[in-house]
């Protein structure tokens, strides 16, 4: 999830960090965690991330919400980490959540995407809509059941629309 992301790519936003596995890696790759805001809405992971990261920037908010989230004073974000189940959430929700994140991300950010499906998680229409693409980068077999990470990016011909 986190091979293509370097201290070059950041800021970085995580959605739905959880435990704090794609964070540590993050950190391991180089990312301080000053340049990190972990987006978590669950109290308990929140306060366990406090405490494994306390100088990283933890926001309570909806995901849905991210075009309003400024966690680093006007930067835009390098990158956006997501482990959020998108494959359960309607298209209007994805549709929110990838329009804020490209709202916030700068022109050649990218968001990474882990999922369970076997297929993108994010509609074509959704895709389509707000000008991006979605990149196959990797298999995560170490995960029971197996995962896939998809680069989702504005198409070319889309850079500034979001």
């Amino acid at each position: 999830m986190t091979r293509e992301i370097s201290s070059s790519q950041s800021p970085v936003v995580e959605l739905g960090p959880g435990t704090g596995v794609f964070t540590r890696q993050l950190i391991l790759r180089g990312v301080p965690q000053e340049r990190i805001a972990l987006i978590e809405s669950a109290t308990s992971f929140a306060h366990m991330l406090r405490r494994q990261f306390p100088a990283a920037a933890l926001l309570d908010i909806d995901a849905t919400e991210l075009r309003r989230c400024d966690p680093f004073n006007g930067e835009k974000i390098g990158t956006v980490i997501s482990s959020l189940p998108l494959l359960t959430m309607p298209a209007w929700r994805v549709f929110a959540i990838l329009y804020g994140a490209f709202h916030i991300l700068r022109p050649e950010g990218a968001v990474y995407q882990f999922t369970y499906g076997w297929q993108c998680p994010v509609p074509d229409s959704v895709l389509d809509r707000i000008g991006l693409e979605a990149t196959f980068t990797e298999w995560v077999f170490a995960n029971a059941p197996p995962a896939q990470v998809y680069r989702i990016a504005r198409r070319p011909d889309a850079i500034g629309r979001a």
